[in-house]
């Protein structure tokens, strides 16, 4: 949307978050295999990454062959060789397997997916319309997230035939991850994991809250 997000061509913005939205392949396998299944997958892809992203920042050959592939989709702080960084897609890994691993299935996959979802439109919509700033993104960005983020809780709570106040829940989560996104810079929190560890932690105890009261 703004700040840290602007240093790359709009052109490789699109083809990065092209990259990112295919991570939506993520919750569908994990949602056809066991839990932990799902999980040791999930481990084991994003130890693979990390190993990736290690070697791109300490192995000179392996930066050498890398960076032609790579190094235009990535941002000022993954580029650094004075301190390592993870790329994006380890985090999103870290994500998914964190996620999938705290919170309950429905809210899990529900909360990766907005993450996948709404930063990816938040972020283009945001750099190409935002001209008004909200904390350290765009207005208009932020909206596009929230409107989303609502968009992927009816869907899931349609596939899943959730009762009303799971989609109440839903839209005070999205409300919740979007300020989270739009707030990350300043918190120095990668968003990869603080959207939808807000967004899973408000439709959580939600939800137990909601229990206690039927």
């Amino acid at each position: 949307m703004t700040g840290s997000k602007a240093q790359i061509t709009y052109s490789n913005e699109i083809a990065r978050k092209g990259i990112h939205l295919a991570s939506l392949l993520i919750p569908i396998i994990y949602l056809q295999l066991g839990h932990w299944t799902g999980i040791a997958i999930l481990v084991g892809m994003t130890v693979f990454s990390v190993v990736v992203d290690s070697l791109m920042h300490y192995h000179e050959a392996t930066r050498a062959f890398m960076m032609p592939l790579v190094g235009p989709l990535l941002r000022t702080h993954e580029l650094r060789v004075d301190r390592f960084r993870l790329t994006g897609a380890s985090w999103v890994l870290v994500a998914a397997t964190l996620t999938f691993l705290v919170f309950p299935t429905l809210i899990g996959v529900t909360a990766f997916t907005v993450l996948i979802i709404s930063d990816t439109f938040a972020a283009l919509v945001g750099r190409r319309f935002g001209k008004k700033q909200f904390l350290d993104k765009s207005a208009v960005g932020t909206a596009t997230f929230v409107v989303t983020a609502i968009g992927v809780v009816l869907v899931y709570g349609s596939i899943y035939a959730q009762p009303l106040w799971f989609y109440a829940l839903g839209v005070l989560a999205s409300l919740a991850a979007g300020l989270a996104e739009a707030a990350s810079t300043r918190l120095k929190l990668d968003d990869n994991i603080f959207i939808p560890f807000t967004f899973g932690v408000v439709m959580w105890f939600g939800e137990i809250f909601t229990r206690s009261l039927l």
